[in-house]
């Protein structure tokens, strides 16, 4: 399979690069080689296009394009709304309209777009928490209420048909993309696999940039002797799947291409719930470092639970993780020797 993949010098490029290699593909790299998040700026190279993915080209011999390349982090604040659309939308949409005959296409896409995940009340069953508000964060009521009647909810497993409810400016972009890219294959006649990727971790994870996750700012806070602050009350769940068995989700889709529908959604997740303070305490301890604080601050555009059920990934395609939270740190923290 001849691929490109865009965004492959990043975080997660570079294991799916790894991975396509092993399995004995031809791939093409195109990386902008951002400046916030590269130090430096290679030459162009067989096998190595630098250039951003909103400029037109024309890409002759490939057979499947990975979408990785996009702006990412927090997206909490509307002061770099312009550049999450312009990198996310506006891009995904220029390659889109670039990519002539080919056909197969998997689409980096994130667990961002549900906003909250999936709550049940005892009384009005599945109901979808309204936006959290700034008297309930500062008083320290951090678990959503049910919207009709108070009550407090149950959290559970999101699936790939719950309703997308995008609640920044990062998760407006990737909803976005998915969108453009469901248009592209009906117009076309193309398959797109649009994988939503959860809680990244791993080696080679960014250190102190806008595209770090918490358990990379977790890890630099240990690495300088720091205590890991933790926001909130340290029980927002989340689900942490190491970037190998990302890698091992995005090079499977793009095989599985030729036999899928038009568009078809994957959360990429283990399955296992971990909160916050819990990857906090796990990374302190495996750091030798000190315990962390929980300091009851937040930010407006979080969410409180998110997770994922994994089931259709591991159904329909096969894919199952290799690593559970603790193997996963353990490899990390080899990594970093």
């Amino acid at each position: 399979m001849r691929v490109l993949l865009t965004g492959g010098a990043g975080f997660i490029g570079r294991h799916v690069h790894d991975q396509l290699l092993a399995e004995g593909h031809e791939v093409t790299v195109l990386d902008s080689f951002r400046p916030d998040v590269h130090a430096h700026r290679p030459e162009p190279r067989p096998g190595l296009i630098v250039g951003d993915i909103r400029d037109p080209r024309t890409f002759e011999g490939i057979d499947t394009v990975i979408h990785l390349a996009a702006k990412v982090g927090l997206g909490v604040h509307l002061d770099d709304i312009d550049d999450y659309v312009s990198s996310n939308s506006l891009g995904t949409a220029v390659l889109l309209k670039s990519l002539g005959t080919v056909r197969n296409l998997v689409y980096a896409s994130s667990m961002v777009v549900y906003g909250e995940g999936r709550y049940d009340c005892d009384e009005h069953g599945q109901v979808a928490p309204g936006p959290r508000r700034t008297e309930d964060l500062d008083a320290g009521r951090f678990e959503p209420p049910c919207p009709l009647c108070g009550a407090p909810l149950r959290p559970g497993l999101v699936t790939e048909d719950a309703v997308p409810d995008p609640r920044n400016a990062y998760a407006a972009s990737k909803l976005n993309g998915e969108h453009l890219a469901a248009t592209w294959a009906r117009e076309t006649g193309g398959r797109v696999t649009a994988l939503r990727f959860h809680n990244v971790y791993g080696p080679g994870m960014p250190r102190n940039t806008p595209y770090a996750g918490v358990a990379a700012i977790f890890r630099s806070m240990l690495e300088r002797g720091e205590t890991p602050r933790v926001f909130e009350d340290g029980g927002q769940r989340r689900d942490f799947v190491h970037v190998r068995d990302v890698a091992a989700a995005v090079t499977l889709s793009a095989a599985a291409l030729p036999q899928q529908p038009a568009f078809r959604a994957y959360n990429v997740g283990t399955g296992t719930v971990t909160t916050i303070g819990e990857v906090a305490t796990e990374l302190a301890r495996a750091y030798g470092g000190p315990a962390p604080i929980v300091t009851g601050e937040y930010r407006l555009g979080d969410v409180r639970h998110i997770t994922a059920s994994s089931d259709r990934l591991k159904d329909e395609l096969g894919w199952k993780p290799a690593y559970d939270l603790q193997t996963g740190l353990e490899d990390l923290l080899r990594s970093a020797g």
